[in-house]
């Protein structure tokens, strides 16, 4: 699976990071931004939840886990 986020459409609502936390984290300034190495989302389940978390649909999750 493959995690992208749109930081033009990041507003910093930290949904991701609350549903998938082992995922996602904020950066200084409250932006949403992935664990380093969790580009791939680790397979992690959650990482689909945290996309439909996203008031402003900032997270792509493409692929399959596993």
């Amino acid at each position: 699976m493959h995690i992208d986020i749109d930081k033009d459409l990041c507003i910093g609502a930290g949904q991701c990071a609350l549903a998938a936390p082992a995922v996602f984290t904020q950066d200084d300034d409250g932006y949403s931004t992935l664990l380093p190495g969790r580009a791939d989302g680790g397979a992690d389940p959650m990482a689909r939840e945290a996309a439909r978390a996203c008031p402003v649909a900032a997270i792509t999750v493409s692929g399959t886990a596993g």
